[in-house]
């Protein structure tokens, strides 16, 4: 995400960074060179003009030019106003009621936004916080839209109101709000129709559905690859119908960046979720702070941790780091360790997160095929195997590499890097020193 704008500010910020001394034509050339970039990136023009005007008149200022260090204060100051830009985390969260009453989300967006993938999505969040959730099939315009949140909505074990022959949106909505006071669950999410375009019919339909249920939270759904018409959508949506937030899909796939700039500006409404590929876990509430960070090339350790900690509990962690310690650490748990890492997201994702790795690490340089067949060696030795990797002598391997469709190099050669790991995590989880200098070289 934000691939094209994300390197050319982390290659101006690398141009000032170091330098004991910059002047003001220095700054003037790099303010310069990311207007360009903002508008490269479809970033909405009158937004441009702020973000550039301020932090050209901040940087000018004493405080960076006779700063210590000049490049990091620049960098501070960009950072601070992109933050700006996105807006903030007080805005981020739900407004929902306790969990002793019913909240209603109603979920609205064209056609194509990706609003009922998005509905359900949101609906496994939830519900995996603790709420009881039910989603509501109020789209009955678009053909299979009902049978399409039916499944979903099975994927993650979350019920869905329709009322088969109902041609009425707003007596959907209120008979499945109805329902759900009765039942005791305390959020409805409400997938409602959408158009190709913007119309009068889908305005008046939203209003009324609105109008019927009183919505806790009215969130527009808009697909961020469409740049400064998913902006102009959501103003009109706010004008005629009010929105609370708004939920961007397919943001991984955003290489520009412009609504995501522009919104929180021109709406004056914040981005609540992003949504980061096609499973129904991911969905990532949206921070300012983390976004500007990996934008200026900065990292986000915060979310890397938050997405470690999904795949590790504490006990789990201490009992690895245990094992690391007294080296009993075995191929099974590196195996394990690899299948987490599948789950955490993909390479390019991880990569983006880690500090001063973006435009250093490349997703070309890790070798996804090579730990594919790591894990099927691993999967074709017996658990003894496994457990004490010393005692796999010649025709052990011979056996291991026909059962896993690999070679006997290949084997040869996991086991070799497997017993290199197994050194290296010693020394980094006994060693202090060693660890602040892999700390320092990941520019942590």
């Amino acid at each position: 995400m934000f691939d094209s704008i994300s390197n050319r500010f982390s290659s101006i910020m690398r141009s000032l960074s170091g330098k004991g001394k910059i002047s003001e034509k220095n700054i003037s050339e790099a303010v310069e060179e990311i207007k360009q970039a903002l508008l490269d990136a479809d970033v909405n023009l009158r937004v441009v003009r702020r973000f550039v005007n301020s932090t050209m008149e901040e940087a000018v200022g004493e405080k960076v030019l006779k700063a210590v260090d000049p490049g990091q204060m620049f960098t501070k100051i960009v950072y601070d106003k992109m933050v700006a830009l996105l807006g903030d985390d007080k805005g981020n969260s739900l407004n929902l009621k306790g969990k002793d009453t019913t909240s209603i989300v109603l979920m609205m967006g064209l056609q194509g936004s990706g609003k009922t993938t998005a509905c359900h999505k949101l609906a496994y969040r939830l519900k995996k916080e603790g709420r009881n959730v039910m989603l509501v099939a109020a789209d009955l315009v678009r053909p299979a839209a009902v049978t399409q949140l039916e499944l979903l909505g099975a994927k993650v074990g979350v019920p869905v109101f329709t009322v088969p022959g109902e041609k009425d949106p707003v007596a959907v909505a209120r008979r499945a709000v109805d329902k759900a006071r009765h039942d005791l669950v305390d959020t409805v999410i409400i997938d409602t129709s959408g158009r190709m375009h913007l119309d009068e019919t889908l305005m008046t339909e939203i209003q009324n559905i609105a109008r019927a249920v009183n919505p806790d939270e009215t969130l527009f759904v808009a697909d961020a690859m469409t740049g400064q018409q998913a902006v102009e959508i959501a103003s009109e949506f706010e004008q005629k119908v009010g929105i609370s937030g708004v939920m961007l899909t397919k943001f991984d796939s955003d290489t520009r960046g412009g609504a995501a700039l522009s919104l929180k500006s021109v709406v004056g409404k914040p981005i609540k979720f992003i949504g980061t590929g096609e499973k129904a876990e991911d969905l990532e509430v949206f921070h300012p702070e983390r976004i500007a960070s990996r934008i200026l090339g900065m990292g986000d350790v915060v979310s890397l941790v938050e997405k470690a900690q999904e795949q590790y509990d504490k006990e789990e962690a201490e009992k690895l780091q245990r094992k690391i310690e007294k080296n009993t650490y075995d191929l099974q748990d590196y195996l394990e360790q690899l299948e987490k890492m599948d789950k955490m997201g993909s390479v390019d994702k991880l990569i983006e997160m880690i500090p001063g790795a973006k435009g250093n690490i490349n997703e070309d340089d890790i070798d996804l095929k090579a730990l594919d067949i790591e894990k099927a060696i691993i999967r074709s030795m017996t658990k003894f195997e496994k457990q004490n990797y010393r005692i796999i002598g010649p025709s052990r391997r011979k056996r291991i590499a026909k059962g896993s469709g690999t070679s006997v190099a290949e084997v040869n050669r996991l086991l070799k890097k497997f017993e290199k790991s197994k050194l290296l995590m010693k020394k980094m989880a006994t060693n202090k020193k060693f660890q602040a200098s892999m700390l320092k070289n990941l520019g942590m």
